[in-house]
């Protein structure tokens, strides 16, 4: 019989900030920018996933200018929103609960974009050369995704019980 760990019920600091670098270093080494990824990785790690521009300069020790690029890259590629809670003078920068879905189940748009620019290659390239192919296979890959993906949401809604 295996016994489990009880949960931590206290905040690590320490752990806290290891987490954030390596999660950070995995989403850098898979194209996102640094400070991006260390901002990101900070808010999901806060209970309430949302934060002040100088609450993450402060908890990451960076300058507030960093941090402006940061949220203003998160904001552009939709995992992190600004918004301000009523009666408050500063902005803050948050993740959603549910942000990994939010993220997917609204890339349909995307990949009807990203498709239409293919076949716009295709025509370009002509559609008997090797360009020709390799663009139509990743056309129908993004078609493929786009019909496939509401079904894969609906079944994790499912999952979790939603």
């Amino acid at each position: 019989m295996t016994v489990t760990e009880p949960a931590r019920s206290e905040r690590d600091d320490a752990a806290v900030a290891r987490f954030v670098e390596r999660f950070a270093l995995l989403l850098t080494e898979a194209g996102m920018p640094r400070m991006p990824s260390r901002v990101f990785g900070w808010l999901l790690a806060t209970d309430d996933g949302k934060a002040t521009a100088a609450e993450l300069a402060e908890s990451l020790h960076v300058s507030p200018a960093a941090i402006s690029g940061a949220v203003r890259y998160l904001d552009q590629v939709g995992l992190a929103v600004r918004g301000r809670d009523p009666g408050e003078r500063r902005d803050h920068y948050e993740v959603v609960d549910d942000l990994w879905y939010e993220v997917y189940a609204n890339r349909d748009r995307m990949f009807d974009t990203w498709s239409a620019a293919m076949a716009d290659g295709v025509a370009a390239v002509g559609a008997d050369t090797r360009a020709g192919n390799r663009l139509d296979t990743t056309m129908r890959f993004f078609d493929y995704l786009r019909k496939e993906l509401p079904a894969l949401m609906e079944r994790w809604r499912a999952q979790e019980g939603r």
